[in-house]
């Protein structure tokens, strides 16, 4: 298990916006990261209303964010250049609100296809084996 401080600092996505709490697995095509912060009061996508379901493609976008830069750290590569999500496709939601549900929340991402210029990964969040939200979503690394 890699805590967030092991790989925080090589995502943009800082303070309460770092929405995933620890990476449980991962190797060169998959990871597996947890969050309980769907349940927290500060979530900064929480409405009035709660966590809306929708809000988990940017859990399952960190996750590829962080598998990104965990590659890139393996191959040697210090500074990660920035992504920018393009794309949400096939997205599916099985809940409407998650901030009840109590414990963590299971992110996966599998990389389907990914190059200089971009990535393209199949998502899916889980509760207690659940699924609450799955789809694909595409990022592309602009020229710096």
């Amino acid at each position: 298990m890699l805590p967030k401080t092991d790989w925080a600092s090589l995502i943009p996505h800082a303070g309460t916006m770092c929405l995933l709490d620890a990476v449980q697995a991962w190797d060169a095509s998959t990871i597996h990261a947890v969050s309980a912060g769907h349940a927290r009061i500060e979530n900064p996508l929480r409405e009035s209303q709660g966590l809306h379901a929708v809000h988990l493609a940017e859990y399952g976008a960190q996750a590829m964010a962080v598998h990104g830069a965990l590659l890139a750290r393996s191959r040697g590569i210090e500074e990660v250049r920035p992504g920018r999500l393009v794309s949400l496709r096939d997205v599916q939601l099985f809940e409407e609100y998650v901030d009840r549900l109590d414990g963590h929340l299971d992110v996966h991402a599998e990389c389907l296809y990914a190059d200089d210029g971009g990535a393209q990964y199949a998502f899916r969040v889980e509760h207690r084996g659940r699924l609450l939200a799955s789809g694909r979503a595409a990022v592309i690394h602009p020229a710096i």
